[in-house]
């Protein structure tokens, strides 16, 4: 018999002289207005991995009310050494039934009235084995850097945990995975961090932060600046203009996918920095000291790259009314981290382009932040263009348009032993060829910001067009090819990408999907070339043969290159691309460049084409 909604009663189970006698209510909660019933949930806890049972896992069931606050239910069970657990008294409605052990990830399922057959459901679950934990301490940047306590740190459901008077936090029982923790407190902004796999170091990651600080670029505090893209590389190229083509093309020229705060322009000369002259803006009052609009990132500065040589020209800018720029380092890691100028400000009133050198020998061995950025020099009506051709980091000055001085590692490949160990390591593993947005020579600014959001090798990696421009946008993934009227060429690519990475087990197995094209004279597709090339940072050359893979033609073809025909795979099919795999594991404990490039194999009248759908490290 149903109850009037109205009314309220309460469920008690007693057990006297033997007999359960049940008192059952109706829940102004229960959207049926029906009887509120209990049952039992059993089931079975087991690693994830292999399947073997965990014992001592509590189970507890939770119930949410309208305020959104969940409340344990009844008495919480442990499982025992076969992994089975039986949780009495669980109401069938929609409950919370969570599982938790020191070491282990903890895990909720939500419990339906519907699964519960005869007052009874089962659960079974899987945990993954989590001994990693995440710690640090929050700083007040208001207070002088004190201890902040009250802050809630979060990564989601997986754990959290409120900072104490000392500012410390520690959330535990994490398994290896990336994560994402948020730092929460009223009156502050909410900083929001990635924290990497790679980033635990003996089980730990640790991440201290300040909220609340000042700024140290403009609408940039200490915190935002954590978060900075790495200049991994020691070349950056901005513009359109195909100045020394293909080394200075627009195809070829990335700078346009870093970072810009304020007015920022991609032009046929370069990146263009500009004051914001917008109406509103025309009042903003002049400060030599603070850029207006600006690059930045983070940058490791060694012996091998502590000289920074700027390319610039400008538009607007006369001898007598100059744009004044210049560039800033902070290193985040001082007691009291600071804008630095290095080398005061400087000026350009010319349209002619050229070369500025910043020694930045005070931060060697440190990672540091650096900023390329132009001021508002006078209010009012103020209008400035800074093109930023080029900025390249080296042990000695950079020229024109010249590559990178230094030792090279192989003949012709411009890859200086210099930048090998200075390049710094990568944290990321997996990387896609594909763009988000398309573009042409004329509108392409897009999809290099578009580039930052999916890791996409363009950004992510560097690249080398040593005789022959890409396709940076192809449907089927980014296109390195040769020249139509190349001689044979096994030892020298026509371009390649690099990027460094720490080989080390779960991050040394490589595997690059591909494929190449059909033509009109080969509707089945021609051979393509290509090799991956491992360097350390002693300058020794390893050119790697796949251990397997996919295509559906593959051969050895001398010098370390793979010659193979495979035509199909795309967005839309992505399991038909070939992958070709690679063990890395002779490498394991260093720190390797890896090189991959595309190389002339046969002399013909038309292009060879290698698709670069994705790669990835595990």
């Amino acid at each position: 018999m149903k109850a009037p909604k109205f009314l309220r009663t309460f469920v008690f189970v007693a057990l006297l002289s033997g007999a359960v006698t049940t008192m059952v209510s109706c829940s102004e909660d229960d959207d049926n207005g029906g009887i509120t019933e209990f049952g039992t949930v059993t089931g079975t806890v087991t690693d994830e991995y292999d399947g073997a049972p965990i014992d001592g896992v509590t189970v507890t069931a939770t119930i949410t009310d309208e305020t959104g606050r969940a409340t344990p239910i009844g008495t919480s069970v442990t499982t025992g050494s076969d992994g089975k657990y039986t949780l009495p008294n669980v109401p069938v409605r929609i409950v919370s039934v969570s599982f938790a052990k020191t070491g282990w990830e903890t895990r909720s399922v939500a419990l339906t009235a519907a699964k519960f057959t005869n007052s009874a459901a089962t659960v079974n679950i899987g945990l993954r084995n989590a001994s990693l934990k995440i710690t640090g301490t929050v700083l007040d940047g208001k207070n002088h850097g004190a201890p902040l306590a009250g802050v809630e740190v979060s990564v989601g459901s997986t754990g959290s945990d409120v900072t104490g008077a000392d500012g410390r936090y520690t959330i535990e029982n994490l398994a290896t995975d990336d994560y994402v923790i948020t730092f929460t407190k009223a009156a502050y902004p909410v900083i929001i961090r990635d924290i990497p796999a790679s980033a635990f170091v003996g089980g730990v990651a640790t991440l201290n932060i300040t909220m609340g600080g000042e700024e140290l670029l403009r609408g940039k505090t200490a915190d935002d600046l954590l978060m900075a893209d790495k200049w991994y590389y020691n070349e950056y190229r901005g513009g359109r203009n195909a100045d020394n083509y293909p080394h200075f093309d627009w195809s070829t020229n990335y700078m346009g996918s870093n970072e810009y705060i304020g007015d920022f322009e991609e032009q046929n000369e370069g990146s263009t920095l500009r004051p914001r002259n917008d109406a509103a803006d025309q009042a903003n009052p002049a400060n030599l000291d603070v850029f207006d609009t600006y690059t930045y990132g983070s940058k490791l500065i060694t012996e091998d790259n502590k000289i920074m040589t700027v390319r610039v020209r400008t538009h607007q800018g006369t001898p007598e009314d100059p744009a004044v720029w210049g560039v800033q380092v902070i290193d985040l890691n001082a007691p009291t981290p600071v804008a630095v100028k290095i080398g005061g400000n400087r000026t350009h009133g010319s349209g002619d382009y050229a070369d500025y050198y910043f020694d930045l020998s005070d931060y060697v061995n440190k990672e540091v932040i650096i900023a390329v950025g132009i001021y508002r020099a006078r209010t009012g009506d103020y209008w400035k263009q800074l093109v930023l051709r080029s900025f390249r980091f080296a042990s000695q000055n950079s020229v024109g348009y010249n590559w990178l001085p230094g030792e090279s590692v192989l003949p012709d490949w411009q890859l200086p032993l210099e930048a090998v160990r200075s390049t710094m390591v990568h944290t990321k593993k997996s990387f896609t060829g594909i763009s988000p947005v398309s573009g042409d020579r004329n509108n392409y600014i897009a999809a290099y910001q578009s580039w930052r959001t999916v890791s996409h090798i363009g950004k992510e990696w560097t690249f080398m067009p040593l005789f022959k421009d890409p396709e940076p946008f192809a449907g089927e993934g980014f296109v390195m090819k040769t020249r139509s009227d190349a001689p044979v060429n096994l030892q020298v690519p026509e371009a390649y990408f690099y990027a460094k990475f720490a080989i080390a087990a779960g991050q040394n197995n490589l595997t690059l999907k591909t494929r190449n094209s059909t033509s009109s004279c080969c509707p089945d597709g021609r051979y393509t070339y290509f090799k991956l090339t491992a360097i350390t940072e002693s300058g020794a050359v390893t050119h790697l043969q796949p251990v397997s893979n996919t295509a559906d033609e593959a051969y050895a073809a001398g010098e370390g290159c793979w010659r193979f025909k495979h035509t199909r795979g795309g967005v839309s099919d992505p399991n038909t691309y070939a992958s070709f795999v690679y063990d890395l594991s002779q490498f394991n404990g260093s720190n390797v460049v890896l090189c991959l490039g595309v190389f002339q194999g046969v002399i013909n009248t038309s292009e060879n084409k290698v698709f670069i759908y994705s790669i990835d490290l595990q």
